[in-house]
């Protein structure tokens, strides 16, 4: 189908009135306004010739894709054309038109109907059997956490400002895994279950050597996510990333490859090494979220992306994670 049909006719024709006619205004166009382009102008949808020289200007860099003063930054990004951006660990939501009250969680059968669904796409045969079974295995351990707490505002005084990212349950005791950027200076955190129970968690400790912090609730028999082997990964590989974009879609999936490994960013003044690369798409809310393979087993925590690029998104391998929950559950502190 031609999208821009354009009349022709092969005749050609002389574009000058007859003696004594007035010249006629060509129909679908308003004098001064959308007037056709002359002969030497190209049509609106054709690409122009770049100029003959450009300064580089270099990429801006990775953002954090957690929803804080960064979700405000998503809607500033938005209006210069940017596709992700992100900034300072907290915003007051209502600034960008946003409530703070989570989303209502699902159901609490969504999960068993989940799994009831991926035995029978994988009895069928189904390509897609491994990530609908992983998701059914994980997302019930995914939880959104929130967290508050207080900023100034450059004239001695301060005001409250909330945040929003995810975290997983590595054990059923009420052990939480998360990035650091999401709790970090919070003085409170409320911890959103799957099932839509929530808790007030505690910071347990935060690493001083990794964007990862250990989250506490008081509470026991939860569903948990195993812990996998990020060595194991290969470029091609696909993987899977679980969390609550934007702090509004609890239990987000989003699936892609690995893109590359041993990664290097700098993000927020702070210089990350050893990342996976991936284009499973992750947005504010996703830090702290699983990247799981196709087995349902976490592999890394998603924690960055390109503020500038589509598809181009980075997590921590578990291997970086696995000490400090070992130091959680041993109570020792966290390195």
């Amino acid at each position: 189908m031609d999208l821009y049909p354009t009349p022709h006719d092969p005749t050609p024709q002389d574009p000058r009135p007859e003696p004594g006619q007035p010249a006629e205004t060509p129909t679908g166009f308003v004098p001064g306004a959308n007037a056709p382009h002359p002969p030497s102008t190209p049509l609106w949808w054709s690409a122009p010739a770049p100029p003959p020289t450009q300064p580089t200007v270099a990429a801006p860099p990775p953002r954090r894709p957690r929803r804080g003063a960064g979700f405000a930054s998503l809607f500033t990004a938005a209006l210069l054309g940017a596709v992700l951006a992100s900034g300072g660990t907290f915003v007051t939501l209502e600034a960008v038109g946003v409530g703070t009250a989570p989303t209502a969680a699902p159901a609490a059968t969504t999960s068993a109907d989940s799994a009831d669904q991926a035995s029978a796409k994988t009895a069928s045969g189904d390509p897609d059997a491994d990530i609908v079974a992983a998701a059914a295995k994980v997302s019930p351990a995914v939880v959104t956490i929130t967290s508050t707490g207080t900023t100034s505002n450059g004239f001695g005084r301060g005001f409250q400002t909330t945040g929003v990212g995810s975290g997983t349950i590595f054990d059923s005791a009420g052990w939480i895994l998360t990035n650091r950027h999401v709790v970090d200076g919070a003085t409170n955190l409320s911890v959103q279950l799957a099932d839509g129970r929530t808790f007030t968690g505690t910071i347990y400790g935060e690493s001083s050597t990794s964007d990862l912090a250990i989250v506490k609730i008081d509470a026991t028999g939860l569903p948990t996510a195993a812990v996998g082997d990020s060595s194991q990964l290969v470029v091609g590989q696909r993987v899977i990333a679980i969390g609550d974009p934007l702090g509004d879609f609890q239990s987000t999936v989003t699936s892609g490859i690995v893109s590359g490994l041993g990664r290097s960013i700098d993000v927020e003044n702070e210089h990350l090494s050893g990342l996976i690369q991936t284009d499973a798409a992750i947005n504010p809310g996703n830090s702290g979220g699983p990247l799981l393979d196709t087995a349902g087993n976490i592999v890394g925590i998603n924690t960055a992306t390109a503020s500038t690029a589509q598809g181009i998104s980075f997590a921590i391998p578990v291997a970086v994670a696995k000490p400090l929950m070992a130091a959680a559950l041993a109570g020792q502190p966290i390195p």
